[in-house]
């Protein structure tokens, strides 16, 4: 069968052009920007991508065109596919229908931390021999690939409330029918799509009416959003991480790189890894209940995260020159970016920190989460704000209001400049976008030597 996909070069959408290549389809897509890392793994598996939105990719015509949720209305190749008759499907509806039916999905949902849990759980059932099939909204280091089909019936997939497709604006996280799911955490995201956190919270209220009375939820017990979700109905078990929980932990190293795991009081093992942070230790408590859900045993899942890898741009180290340290990572909303300062802080003591933000998210762009920016910043030294030209509120009030000292950048060449003028042997640089930023990474890294 051939499978055009529209809006491949998105995480969700080109993992899922992998798996289809994986079934034995021909596999063609097109997107707007064809890019890095999305471009060269499709390339290398032989998926032919154009760049744009022409009718003419769509002649002759494919026996399926998948639509991804940033395409809309207006759309050349959409409204050719209306127009032609073209039979069309959203993504996580031919996921279901193609790869997770018959599975035993489980899935990884919440505002922060999908991508890494989801990588976790799925290199815990690795380590395990479970060889489980995957869909990872990143490149988990572990596998170098951000998606497979596996050869049991185990399925760990990264469960995103943003909608689904024009057509269909249910979370795609309904689609999916886990049996084993994970609820991260739940804050205001997507400011685009929702109007407030309610709207947010009945998603995922849908998300957990679709989970069977033999399955099992699994959520931490300090997140009010997750508990008013379970209060509005749940039919399946509960097992609780954090204080209070039946998983918790006692921290070895302040900065989270060393913890021993309890489950119901008794201790299980000690894990001690390379990530750092209260959020990753969080997101191991998840990832062993879930683990244990399908027959691992803890100390099998502890033996497992000791030796996990991150994700690619997950605070991951991209650079040393001349004694200075920079990392890649993907936070764009406060609490990500205070508990990532938070776990960096921790593990480097009184180095010398800088960040350096992009406020690129539709969420940032729309000024949803500006007000706790400021705050969100507090265990740099100094941080860098940059300024897209279609930022549609005031980044300048914004830096004005934080502790730090803040600046705020309109061009890649003056961010560059700053830090080339304030780094020095020992100095640690965080680079915060969920976009490519130019590449700004590999030009600092330039600049520097």
């Amino acid at each position: 069968m051939h499978i055009h996909i529209l809006g491949i070069c998105g995480t969700f959408m080109g993992s899922m052009a992998v798996l289809a290549k994986e079934l034995g389809h021909h596999v063609t897509g097109s997107d707007a920007n064809v890019y890095p890392p999305m471009s060269t793994q499709l390339e290398a598996q032989g998926i032919e991508l154009t760049q744009g939105y022409d009718p003419a990719q769509l002649d002759p015509a494919p026996d399926l065109v998948v639509i991804g949720n940033a395409m809309s209305r207006g759309n050349p190749a959409v409204e050719y596919v209306l127009n032609k008759g073209l039979p069309y499907v959203s993504g996580p509806q031919w996921l279901a229908d193609h790869v997770l039916q018959g599975r035993w999905v489980l899935a990884v949902a919440g505002t922060h931390g999908k991508t890494t849990t989801s990588s976790m759980l799925a290199w815990v059932l690795e380590h395990a021999g479970m060889s489980p099939g995957f869909l990872i909204g990143g490149v988990p280091q572990n596998f170098s690939v951000s998606a497979r089909l596996g050869d049991t019936p185990f399925f760990v997939i990264e469960a995103d409330e943003y909608d689904s497709a024009f057509f269909d604006k249910r979370s795609k996280f309904v689609h999916y029918r886990p049996r084993t799911a994970i609820l991260n955490n739940l804050e205001y995201d997507h400011a685009d799509i929702f109007p407030d956190l309610p709207a947010i919270e009945r998603q995922f209220h849908h998300l957990v009416r679709t989970i069977p009375s033999e399955g099992l939820v699994i959520h931490p017990t300090t997140e009010p959003a997750l508990q008013r979700v379970i209060e509005m109905g749940c039919w399946t078990p509960v097992q609780t991480t954090g204080a209070g929980g039946q998983w918790q932990v006692k921290l070895l190293s302040e900065d989270g790189s060393r913890f021993e795991v309890m489950f119901e009081g008794v201790a299980q093992g000690v894990v001690d890894w390379d990530m750092t942070g209260q959020h990753n230790v969080a997101n191991a408590l998840a990832t062993l209940a879930a683990a244990r859900h399908v027959g691992v045993v803890p100390s099998m899942g502890i033996a497992a995260l000791s030796a996990f890898k991150s994700v690619k741009r997950r605070m991951e180290k991209v650079a040393e020159v001349r004694g200075i340290t920079i990392y890649d990572d993907f936070a764009h909303h406060p609490t990500a970016i205070a508990t990532t300062l938070d776990g960096l802080r921790k593990r480097i003591g009184d180095a010398p920190l800088i960040a350096i933000i992009e406020p690129r998210s539709n969420s940032m762009k729309l000024g949803a989460h500006r007000d706790g920016l400021p705050e969100s910043v507090v265990d740099a030294d100094q941080v860098i704000w940059y300024a897209p030209a279609n930022l549609g509120w005031d980044l300048g009030a914004t830096a004005a209001l934080c502790t730090v000292p803040s600046i705020v950048s309109d061009s890649l060449e003056g961010i560059i400049e700053r830090v080339k003028s304030q780094a020095q042997p020992g100095t640690h640089v965080v680079i915060m976008s969920n976009g490519g930023f130019g590449g700004l990474h590999g030009k600092l890294a330039e600049a520097l030597q």
